[in-house]
């Protein structure tokens, strides 16, 4: 039976929005792998937008849904409008976006809180028991999403794995190739680009951890 599945970008490009390599291999692997996926994001405004060249901040402002519909080729649609009943999985890529727009946690660290509409969204999944993947930085809101003691990888960044730490999440080191699994909370996190230094090497981990997500739903 095809699955169905829901993919929340957070914008378009690694400093300020979702990483666009991680997206599309993503959306690729679930391609390749038959699966039928929707597009969702906030419709909230960027925390900031970069200059890509530069890494300037830039003097705009930009639009989360907007930006996202970049990756999704227009097919994309507000995340209040996703329902957990519709889909048998969700995965969030990584890239910045994760840590500034779905959650502040580029900024505020262990103190971080969720976007409240993604939140809603990600803990519907949860309570249903339906597979999650997070991948590169995104699981830095595994704790928020699902309590104390969840396991999950941010790679082997050790402070950024102590912040995972002292929100409640159990940090497993993990390398790029590789990915960790809750089996309790049928989640699924891979590091990325947190450790990747190629496009190949993102793609290890991930095709492994969208599978994986795949075979849990």
């Amino acid at each position: 039976m095809q699955k169905k599945v829901a993919v929340i970008l957070s914008g378009c490009g690694v400093y300020d929005g979702a990483e666009i390599h991680e997206s599309v291999i993503t959306l690729l692997r679930l391609s390749q792998r038959g699966a039928q996926v929707q597009c969702f994001a906030p419709n909230i405004e960027q925390h900031h937008v970069l200059n890509h060249l530069t890494g300037e901040e830039m003097a705009e402002k930009r639009n989360v849904l907007v930006e996202s519909a970049r990756i999704a080729r227009g097919e994309i649609k507000d995340v209040r409008e996703a329902k957990v009943e519709d889909f048998d999985a969700l995965i969030v890529p990584g890239g910045f976006g994760a840590a500034k727009n779905l959650s502040d946690f580029a900024f505020k660290g262990d103190q971080c809180q969720v976007q409240p509409d993604v939140l809603a969204l990600t803990k519907a999944f949860a309570a249903a028991k339906k597979p999650v993947g997070l991948i590169c930085i995104a699981p830095a809101m595994a704790a928020r999403i699902y309590g104390e003691g969840v396991e999950c990888t941010i790679g082997t960044d050790e402070g950024t794995a102590q912040a995972l730490t002292s929100m409640g999440a159990k940090h497993i080191d993990c390398s790029v190739e590789n990915i960790v699994e809750d089996k309790d909370h049928k989640l699924v996190t891979t590091p990325a680009y947190m450790l990747a230094q190629s496009i190949a090497e993102a793609a290890s981990g991930i095709n492994k951890a969208v599978d994986r997500v795949l075979e849990l739903a």
